[in-house]
């Protein structure tokens, strides 16, 4: 397998989630602030030019999620995914999917407008309430729990943790101590820091 990764991306989230499994793979680094991710041979790959992609056999993906998702199924031995039919299948989907298409766009526009001139940032008031009750849920459903979903860590809890990570640095979990020992958990997962390293 051949994973294309550029740091502080969302390729962060495959990558940690392949130190997960201990498998074999083919790290590529690509420079975004040198278009590497715009060359003819990295477009054939993602047709926008983004990381992360993953090439493994025939198969080629990108969207960091659907590599989770990929990826955790494909190995199903290192129960990083609850297997089909199970009773945890049905929560394990709901939470991946709600941290990337709930939770991740509301993070992004908080972050976008810190990167904004102090005269080009807007009001963001509206988001920040609508925020304030997805972390809320989050905040009800880990009380007492260790991980998002089920009893052990899966690969909701590497999609949720890389958004909740971006959150926390931009002071957006104060006021929510248990997501914040949360997120610190899993960051200080051995795979978490081989992950971020280099």
């Amino acid at each position: 397998m051949k994973l294309y990764f550029a740091p502080r991306t969302r390729a962060v989230r495959a990558r940690w989630l392949l130190e997960e499994l201990e498998v074999p793979y083919e790290l590529v680094k690509l420079d975004v602030a040198k278009q590497e991710t715009t060359t003819p041979a990295h477009l054939a790959l993602h047709p926008l030019g983004e990381v992360p992609v993953l090439v493994d056999g025939a198969t080629v993906l990108f969207e960091s999620l659907a590599i989770c998702l990929h990826l955790a199924d494909r190995f199903p031995e290192k129960k990083l995914a609850p297997p089909l039919g199970s009773a945890d299948r049905g929560p394990y989907l709901q939470w991946i999917v709600f941290a990337e298409v709930t939770l991740d766009p509301l993070v992004l526009e908080h972050y976008w407008n810190t990167q904004l001139p102090e005269e080009k940032k807007v009001d963001l008031s509206r988001q920040h309430a609508r925020l304030n009750d997805v972390l809320e849920v989050l905040d009800v459903r880990l009380d007492g729990r260790e991980f998002i979903a089920g009893d052990s860590f899966t690969a909701a809890d590497v999609v949720l943790a890389s958004i909740l990570h971006l959150a926390h640095t931009l002071k957006l979990l104060d006021g929510y101590p248990k997501l914040f020992e949360y997120t610190l958990r899993q960051a200080k997962r051995p795979a978490t820091r081989r992950a971020v390293s280099g």
